[in-house]
């Protein structure tokens, strides 16, 4: 396929939107677009990035939208809020690109709690709702907004007393059976003869703002297997899509919700193989998708991670080598990756070292290609580098001494460096 493929994730700030980037962005034949109404994170990290969407609300919604389809020659559409999704399913036949997932029907049902404990009441996997406080046999009940998600809004309900209360002032809230027991989430892909191709649980273990930041892969029991085919079927899904579940006093695994929408914790099954986004485009794009998964235990967690916007102009590099590049003797992968960075920018590396042994059996032992630099300034321990820095115009320097940086910053007044700034420097959009 000589095309590019050309995906718009909307909005693409969102954790779940840096997934499908993180999933797609190093596949050959496809390039990823990110647009959010407002400026968010995907500035920082998204080459493609377009910060003026169009709110759903609008009028001129789908006119504007499908002004971004056309300027950048999208192919499909994937929507990372249910409320989004929704919207773009509602308007498919106007738009000029495809949207991912199974269809309006199903983001109707799976945007509302209510209607989605509807379709499975019949189920003994589906919780009980309870429509009144004289319906509760046993308190405390859980309280949750309808159309909600990552348990925002969510609380308990301890008495009659409260749940009358509930109803006065808030109608849009689904009232169940309080669910204590063990939570997970259930990762899974359905092809285009609806047939469910995968079936993937793992652990809610630390909750971030409504997101998994700590999960594990679990085994598919055979209730698991039985609550996916159920739902699988009876709303006709297609592509990924997610479900939750948690465990009753019983022991006994409920529904919470499903949703058709990409996940921000699908990486935990893509690192063993399974690119739900990918597969998504592929059964859309009507291949027949093969489905492995490598055999080991895995383990995610995540925590805030820093990208940084800075108005620093330079061309050149100038950089240390002892405890820069190297790190206890090894290389320092944090900066190997720098030095890559730099050259797919067009930027200069000058090394300048005071390496006491041959630089070039070293770079030998470490398996460093000297042509990564463009020159290689090798000084005695008594010099100074400041000395040897003839082109400093557009010029920073990056070395582990402050001593070195000091002198640099008094005479050129460039921007210097310690290693551990490095990160800053970096340029994270793909």
């Amino acid at each position: 396929m000589d095309k590019k493929i050309n995906i718009l994730i909307y909005p693409c700030g969102s954790e779940n939107g840096l997934e499908i980037l993180l999933a797609l962005k190093d596949i050959v034949n496809i390039k990823v677009f990110g647009v959010s109404g407002k400026i968010d994170h995907g500035a920082f990290v998204f080459e493609n990035y377009i910060s003026n969407a169009p709110y759903i609300d609008q009028p001129d919604f789908v006119e504007r939208l499908n002004g971004i389809i056309e300027t950048h020659d999208i192919n499909f559409i994937f929507p990372t809020h249910d409320d989004i999704a929704l919207e773009l399913f509602k308007s498919q036949a106007s738009l000029k690109a495809i949207v991912t997932g199974a269809g309006f029907e199903q983001a109707f049902i799976c945007r509302s709690k209510r209607k989605t404990y509807d379709v499975f009441k019949f189920e003994n996997f589906c919780p009980k709702v309870f429509d009144n406080p004289d319906s509760v046999n046993i308190y405390p009940v859980f309280a949750k907004p309808d159309k909600g998600q990552g348990g925002k809004g969510a609380f308990l309900i301890h008495s009659k007393e409260e749940f009358t209360e509930l109803l006065k002032i808030q109608k849009d809230y689904v009232v169940t059976e309080y669910l204590d027991g063990e939570e997970l989430t259930v990762d899974c892909f359905s092809d285009q003869f609806s047939k469910l191709r995968f079936v993937g649980p793992r652990t809610r273990g630390r909750i971030l703002a409504g997101i998994s930041v700590n999960s594990k892969i679990v085994p598919l029991t055979s209730d698991i297997d039985y609550i996916a085919q159920t739902i699988h079927r009876k709303l006709n899904l297609r592509g990924l899509w997610y479900f939750q579940l948690k465990k009753d006093i019983n022991g006994d695994f409920m529904l919470l919700e499903v949703s058709i929408r990409a996940s921000g914790t699908m990486n935990l099954y893509r690192g063993l193989g399974i690119n739900f986004p990918l597969l998504t485009i592929y059964d859309l794009l009507g291949y027949q998708v093969e489905i492995f998964k490598n055999d080991y235990q895995l383990e995610v967690d995540r925590a805030f991670i820093n990208r940084y916007r800075h108005t620093l102009s330079y061309d050149l590099v100038y950089l240390d080598f002892d405890d820069t590049v190297t790190k206890n003797g090894k290389v320092n992968s944090l900066v190997m990756m720098f030095i890559y960075n730099l050259i797919n920018q067009g930027k200069r590396i000058k090394l300048i070292t005071k390496h006491e042994y041959d630089i070039h059996l070293t770079f030998n032992r470490l398996g460093i290609n000297k042509s990564i630099f463009e020159e290689i300034i090798h000084l005695g321990k008594l010099d100074k580098k400041v000395d040897f820095m003839k082109e400093t115009e557009k010029a920073i320097f990056i070395d582990n001494s402050f001593t070195e940086r000091i002198q640099v910053k008094k005479r050129f007044n460039i921007a210097v460096f310690d290693v551990d700034t490095i990160s800053i420097l970096i340029n994270w959009k793909e």
